[in-house]
């Protein structure tokens, strides 16, 4: 079983990590993953040994708070954030006059006294969340930024205590005071920039509707929307949000599918099609009968996809969590190791010693280090969802960025996938018609799409079905209707059958070479016919190809179709590389050669035939309906169908991971360069940094790399 749980309380990657060990460790889990951006637990658990219970106790004992109500946990921290709003105007209040006083009013009466009252609420108020932070760091064996603001803090502040009551020496009050308040400000100003960050998955939690009007022992009544129950009539009028999803049953109008497909054409909707729930509906009214309701709606599904996806980790983030474990350890000794050079080494007082080695703990927090891939994730994910683009998890938004060589599979995804008969040719005295019966009687137990091609030709004929049936992969299909054997399809089932079409050979090539797929029709073992099926190619293929070649990556298309036909329709949407003949079966060995050359493959598919090259691939791309978007093969979904999706998600990939990069750049050469500034490498030149202003520096590097995540955002056509 799979649950999320929404955490509060975490502050750095140590805090997830503490988290990720202590539920990790439980009989019954087999994984437990944290996003400190999304501030979610993913838990992988067998319910019959352990309970949902049992893992939110255990993240309570490891001092953290954590719900499986997103209305709760949403409370929570909207709670949490105004208590920090509240702490950081209090500390405010506290340090200021503090500051002032310092720096400024040295001759004040009582000045030691009145900074002790000023620091001391600050210290243990404010400060106290701190304080627990390092107590759970020490329950959990772990160290964290808590831990090294608690150190920091106190150095200075017990330090300032002695000069007032015990000994002679400065007052350092105003730098535990405003490192408190920095590090409260910088918070505040995460938290805020995460909501950003994660801004998508409330938008479309906030599409739905909350109220659906509906037909009920013939009255119109209007009821929440929790209460419609499938089979419901439900009625919209001009303007008003589709409430769940299901099939028009009369009336007619255009509907806007945009905040679900990205699409921003408005969708024609008459008898018979489907519509989604919270898409708008345009000018005329419609009645349609409830399908799909609850957690089963297209809606839910795309949240439900999104969430897990933001909550995933991407594989980058080893490197960043690696980093995080031994960080704290060695930043303690460092600032140890700064305390006693300065002070025996160098000869420098007791008070400037320590206020260097308490700049260098708190200049080295790893937070901007733990958020530089979540949050980056958050807001490519989120915005891949906002163009009609899911993607499933981290992994595969890092794997899309990587990928230099892409399989299309022909129907359906290069072309419309509604092939329509074109040309039917007869031999030995059949009539047109006669041919296209035996056809449609051939076909009538088949979902091919050409066969549906045949049976929407012969829809105005009454078809008998056949007394026997049999499909053939790739090749065709075998039935028997009133004494005749029929076989219908390729030149591979005509040969497998021992019948000769050397005499009809010209006319199939014909067909072909126009780009038609050609059926052979053969009754008794005589050839009666040949009936040619043409799909069209999606308008923006050609565009798709030029783009993704003009990016370095190279095309294939793959189809069953012969090499004749295969080679016409590729010419049409500009392809090459063209793998003609393959069976359904065979689609996954061509991707395992492709990958033996050294080539990363994405392979773009339906979903349903394609699985076995879905899944071989290093990255899936299946093509979704706009009404059917759990798609389980995939790795990405393309909600529209569009195949310039395809090169939308490489680029938002390759968008997204270097702006990973480049905050994890950032987060480490902040560190990499603070820390020996802290330590006071470059004091013979005049230059140090006071501990309250490493502490704002700290504070400042998170919200930064958050900020550069956000910029994500502003990519409203990834291919600009």
């Amino acid at each position: 079983m799979k649950k999320k749980f929404q955490i509060t309380g975490m502050h750095c990657a140590n805090c997830a990590q503490s988290i990720e060990k202590k539920v990790g460790k439980m009989r019954g889990v087999s994984k437990a993953g944290i996003n400190l951006a999304a501030e979610t637990l993913d838990v992988d658990f067998d319910a019959g040994k352990v309970s949902s219970e049992k893992i939110i106790e255990a993240v309570e004992r490891a001092g953290f708070k954590a719900s499986e109500s997103i209305e709760e946990s949403g409370k929570a921290r909207i709670a949490e954030s105004e208590r920090q709003k509240r702490l950081l105007i209090f500390s405010i209040a506290l340090a200021l006059p503090a500051f002032v006083i310092s720096m400024l009013m040295m001759d004040l009466p009582y000045r030691p006294l009145i900074l002790f009252a000023l620091a001391t609420p600050v210290q243990f108020i404010v400060g106290y969340q701190f304080y627990k932070g390092t107590w759970n760091n020490i329950r959990n064996r772990s160290a964290g930024m808590d831990m090294l603001i608690a150190i920091g803090t106190s150095a200075a502040y017990f330090y300032s205590v002695g000069s007032t009551f015990f000994f002679p020496g400065d007052l350092y009050y105003e730098t535990s005071t405003l490192l408190i308040t920095f590090v409260v400000l910088g918070k505040f100003l995460e938290a805020r920039a995460k909501g950003k960050a994660g801004e998508a998955i409330k938008k479309l939690m906030g599409l739905a509707p909350k109220n659906a009007t509906v037909v009920r022992n013939g009255k119109e009544i209007s009821i929440p929307i929790e209460q419609v129950v499938v089979g419901d009539v439900i009625i919209v009028r001009p303007g008003e949000k589709i409430p769940v999803d299901g099939v028009v049953i009369s009336g007619s109008s255009s509907v806007d599918e945009s905040m679900i497909t990205g699409e921003s054409i408005p969708v024609e909707k008459n008898k018979g099609d489907q519509v989604i729930g919270a898409t708008i509906n345009g000018n005329g009214m419609l009645r349609f009968r409830a399908t799909k309701i609850g957690k089963d709606t297209v809606l839910s599904q795309i949240v439900k996809l999104v969430q897990e996806a933001q909550g995933s980790k991407a594989p980058i983030q080893r490197f960043a969590d690696r980093v995080s474990s031994y960080f704290v350890p060695a930043v303690v000794l460092i600032s140890l190791a700064t305390f006693l050079t300065w002070y025996f080494v160098i000869g420098a007082g007791f008070a400037s010693s320590l206020m260097f080695s308490i700049a260098v703990l708190v200049i080295a927090c790893p937070c901007a280090l733990g958020l530089a891939t979540p949050t980056a994730v958050m807001v490519g994910t989120g915005k891949g969802a906002e163009m009609g683009i899911l993607i499933k998890s981290g992994g595969a938004l890092e794997k899309a960025g990587t990928v230099n060589t892409v399989v299309f599979d022909k129907t359906g995804t290069l072309t419309e996938g509604k092939p329509k008969v074109t040309d039917i040719v007869t031999f030995d005295g059949h009539k047109q018609s006669e041919v296209l019966r035996l056809a449609a009687i051939a076909e009538k137990g088949s979902e091919h799409p050409l066969a549906r091609a045949i049976l929407d030709k012969a829809k105005n004929m009454k078809i008998p079905h056949a007394s026997s049936f049999h499909a053939v992969p790739g090749q065709g299909v075998r039935a028997s209707y009133a004494g005749k054997a029929i076989l219908l399809g390729t030149r591979k089932l005509m040969r497998s059958s021992d019948v000769n079409i050397a005499s009809i050979e010209k006319d199939i090539k014909a067909l072909e070479e126009q780009g038609k797929t050609v059926m052979i029709l053969c009754v008794n073992k005589k050839i009666a016919g040949l009936i040619a099926v043409a799909d069209v190619i999606k308008a923006n293929a050609k565009e798709t190809v030029r783009m993704l070649e003009a990016s370095g990556t190279e095309v294939f298309m793959i189809t069953g179709d012969n090499n004749t036909t295969a080679t016409a329709i590729a010419k049409q949407a500009g392809i090459e590389n063209v793998l003609a003949e393959v069976l359904p079966s065979g689609k996954a060995a061509e991707v395992k050669k492709l990958q033996a050359r050294g080539r990363v493959v994405a392979m773009v598919g339906d979903g349903i035939n394609d699985a076995p090259a879905l899944a071989q691939s290093d990255l899936g791309i299946a093509v979704g309906s706009g009404t059917d978007i759990a798609i389980e093969t995939g790795d990405i979904v393309l909600v529209k169908s569009d195949p310039r999706d395809v090169h939308k998600a490489m680029e938002l990939s390759r968008k997204t991971m270097s702006k990973i990069r480049q905050n994890m750049f950032w987060a480490l050469f902040y560190n990499s360069a603070g820390i020996p500034i802290a330590a006071g490498a470059l004091a013979g030149f005049g230059i140090t940094l006071r501990p309250e202003f490493a502490g704002f520096a700290m504070a400042l590097s998170s919200v930064s790399v958050i900020s550069n995540s956000l910029f994500l955002k502003r990519y409203g056509n990834v291919n600009k």
